[in-house]
């Protein structure tokens, strides 16, 4: 009997401390703690006023897809919804068609180009050329996806940078038709940094080892930003949508310089939210200084992570958790906007650079 007790308590022990062994070894990816910190508010599942999502991507718009996502879309007070992956030609106007025999002010969709092989001016040209017939066939603007300085090359086989000369006709036929660009420009600054201990994007970059980025891959960060902000000056009358808040919602004093020296810049906050919930007494002053120039946008179509952009817009909640941990392993803050500067940034802002647009889907 007693020979059975020892056998039993060296087990124990022996479980206890391996159990204690593995605890001092659990990794950063493993560790995921639950916050103990009660205090008060609560998830937001539906906006506060009907909101434009000027940043989506839908492959599949058959009316069956779009009887699906308006469903979605109800759900969370989404009025209108933009895709930015409309393509061209035939495939842009089959996308057209579908919306127009279903839902037709519930949905818009963006041309896009394909910049692959750009040749010479006469080549920019053919591609405006395009473009107007996609606007004429019903699309609402441009979008740039991060190919454009990142992938993109020329008929010579060099990269093509964002402020190519010859992409000019595209920029002005923009202006021309009355029509918003909706950009992506390079990606997080920390894909370019050392991946050590003091990278905020460290773990990112270990699960998504291809998103690692150098001076010479293809270009530095700072170069391929410049490119985008030299498109922006080079055409003042093109109204431009910087998505993913330009890269500098982790800096919101340069962002504002950005701003006040582009009047035609605007920014989009998708996929940026963690950088403004972390910061919201900065973000919230900003928010009300530039009310005029900030549109909401998503980016992945998740609907369980809107509610995360809601809370951190409208709530003053405190310490709440994000959805993405690669992302962001830091808690949330609400920024509590001002109704009337929730407002232009849900809708208001959207529908002045937005042309047609369903205006009365919306509240005064």
């Amino acid at each position: 009997m007693m020979y059975h007790l020892k056998a039993i308590l060296i087990s124990s022990v022996f479980l206890i401390l391996v159990n204690f062994a593995y605890s001092q070894e659990l990794g950063f990816e493993e560790y995921n703690p639950i916050s103990t910190l009660v205090i008060p508010g609560k998830e937001i599942k539906t906006a506060k006023f009907p909101f434009i999502d000027v940043h989506s991507h839908q492959r599949d718009m058959s009316v069956e897809a779009l009887t699906a996502l308006v469903k979605d879309m109800d759900a969370m007070n989404e009025a209108i919804m933009v895709n930015l992956s409309g393509r061209s030609g035939e495939s842009l106007k089959e996308k057209v068609d579908n919306i127009n025999k279903s839902y037709p002010n519930r949905f818009v969709v963006f041309a896009n180009v394909d910049f692959e092989g750009a040749k010479d001016l006469q080549w920019g040209k053919k591609a405006a050329a395009q473009l107007e017939l996609d606007i004429k066939n019903g699309a609402k603007g441009l979008k740039i996806f991060k190919s454009l300085g990142l992938r993109n090359k020329d008929a010579d086989g060099n990269r093509l940078a964002i402020d190519d000369y010859r992409l000019d006709p595209i920029w002005e036929k923009c202006a021309e038709m009355g029509v918003p660009v909706l950009i992506h420009a390079a990606d997080p600054k920390s894909f370019w940094d050392e991946m050590n201990a003091e990278n905020e994007r460290w773990l990112e970059l270990k699960t998504h080892p291809r998103r690692k980025r150098s001076a010479t891959d293809p270009a530095p960060f700072e170069q391929i930003i410049q490119e985008q902000h030299n498109v922006f000056k080079k055409h003042p009358k093109t109204k431009f949508i910087n998505a993913h808040m330009g890269w500098h919602a982790n800096n919101l004093e340069k962002l504002g310089e950005l701003l006040d020296a582009m009047p035609n810049m605007n920014v989009g906050i998708s996929a940026v939210i963690a950088e403004l919930g972390r910061q919201p007494q900065h973000a919230r002053a900003f928010f009300i200084k530039y009310q005029d120039r900030i549109l909401f946008g998503k980016d992945s179509w998740k609907p369980e992570e809107f509610p995360t952009y809601f809370r951190v817009l409208e709530s003053n909640d405190e310490y709440f958790p994000y959805y993405k941990k690669y992302h962001a392993f830091w808690a949330m803050y609400g920024l509590d906007l001002p109704d009337d500067v929730l407002k232009k940034v849900y809708y208001k802002n959207a529908l002045n650079l937005i042309p047609g647009l369903d205006k009365s889907l919306f509240q005064e």
